[in-house]
């Protein structure tokens, strides 16, 4: 079992008292410490985590071990101290950040990108590029429980969109068979599947809202977005957006967008217009377009402060250097910021004091007031991309 570069266990007294840690590096968690103001930043091109202290605004250390980290993303434990990471090579890592040890790690997949966990925290599940489904295993030991294979028509597919809805069921969907499952593991030894098919054409990625109620899948192959109402008492499929999506757009796309990067305020939908530069606003009662916003670029991530006062857009090449703050009051830019080359990826602390922001070509994380736009830290990282606080073990869908 890998370990990090954290040296001793939680139980630092102890440990102490019998000298079995001769020494104990100055940022070790401490004893009794807890989670809620922890996360990590992936660091992609080295393979490793940094952990990252949300409070004191500074990064802990580093764990070492996790393979290819290229696409990779994590999930957390109901606890908070437990890190579930995917990577690109099909491994799945169960990680610890009070002890900053690897605690299991199985090679479940040939390419995997992306998981969930259950809504009771006991199962986890990760989507596979190669050989396609999804595999689900036991939260504590990684132990696989089911292996759900996606083959529709003697035809395997690779998985995308998986996210978890109450129940302890997970909705994925099918990128080359376009279809949505639902995937009941109340008995993991016998998976129950909902299956919908005839959804449109290569859904990429796919979202579930903040309440649970709606999944919608964006579509590579077509215009518009695949919607399910998932609070309705014979759920189907509806087409939504029009116009919406990868389909044929007039200007060259750089960069897909993550649908999980969608901002949802209050009941507005805030979402990167495909191929131009702009942010569609959508009212999610009716899922209607009722306004656009220009920015700076082709919009990747869209992502609203936990309060909905502000939504945060970062961009494609050749304007990855530049974020932009959107007022949802008056649908306005109110501040443009440039905090290093090549921004992938932002992530608000649980109550949106403060947004950390990693820039990979630039080796850092800038930690930014919300309100004042004030600068607070900025931590060295190799190539970060990915930021996951342990806040997410609160929400689904995430």
């Amino acid at each position: 079992m890998t370990s990090s570069i954290f040296r001793c266990a939680a139980a630092l007294a102890l440990a102490a008292a019998l000298g079995a840690c001769a020494t104990t590096p100055a940022l070790l968690a401490p004893p009794g410490r807890g989670s809620g103001d922890l996360g990590v930043v992936i660091e992609r091109e080295s393979g490793t985590l940094g952990v990252l202290d949300t409070s004191a605004r500074q990064r802990l250390g580093s764990i070492e071990g996790l393979g290819d980290l290229s696409h990779a993303s994590v999930v957390y434990g109901r606890d908070g101290a437990t890190a579930y990471v995917f990577g690109r090579d099909g491994a799945l890592t169960e990680v610890n950040l009070l002890t900053g040890r690897i605690e299991a790690r199985v090679q479940q997949a040939g390419n995997s990108i992306g998981g969930a966990i259950s809504t009771d925290g006991t199962l986890v599940a990760a989507q596979n590029y190669q050989p396609g489904g999804i595999k689900v295993f036991n939260a504590r030991t990684l132990e696989l429980l089911a292996d759900i294979p996606a083959v529709v028509d003697g035809k395997p597919s690779r998985v995308v969109g998986l996210a978890d809805i109450p129940r302890n069921r997970f909705i994925y969907s099918l990128f080359d068979a376009g279809q949505i499952w639902i995937a009941d593991l109340n008995d993991p030894a016998h998976p129950v599947l909902t299956k919908f098919a005839g959804i449109g054409k290569q859904p990429y990625d796919a979202l579930v809202t903040p309440d649970g109620r709606y999944y919608i899948a964006g579509l590579f192959g077509e215009d518009g977005l695949a919607k399910i109402d998932l609070w309705a008492a014979q759920p189907k499929v509806e087409r939504i957006l029009p116009g919406y999506g990868r389909g044929e757009q007039p200007l060259p796309v750089f960069k897909m967008p993550h649908l999980r990067g969608w901002a949802v305020a209050g009941r507005r939908a805030y979402l990167p217009a495909i191929g131009h530069h702009e942010v569609l606003v959508v009212d999610i009662d009716t899922w209607q377009e009722v306004g656009r916003i220009a920015v700076a670029g082709q919009p990747v991530f869209v992502m609203a402060r936990p309060d909905g006062r502000q939504v945060w857009v970062n961009f494609a090449v050749p304007d990855y250097d530049t974020v932009q703050v959107i007022d949802t009051q008056t649908l306005t830019i109110v501040h443009s910021l440039k905090p290093g080359k090549a921004v992938l990826h932002m992530e608000f602390t649980p109550r949106g004091d403060a947004v950390w922001i990693s820039s990979r070509d630039a080796g850092h994380i800038s930690v930014i007031d919300t309100q004042s736009f004030e600068t607070l830290a900025v931590l060295p990282a190799q190539s970060p991309s990915g930021i996951f606080f342990t806040s997410r073990a609160a929400r689904t869908g995430f």
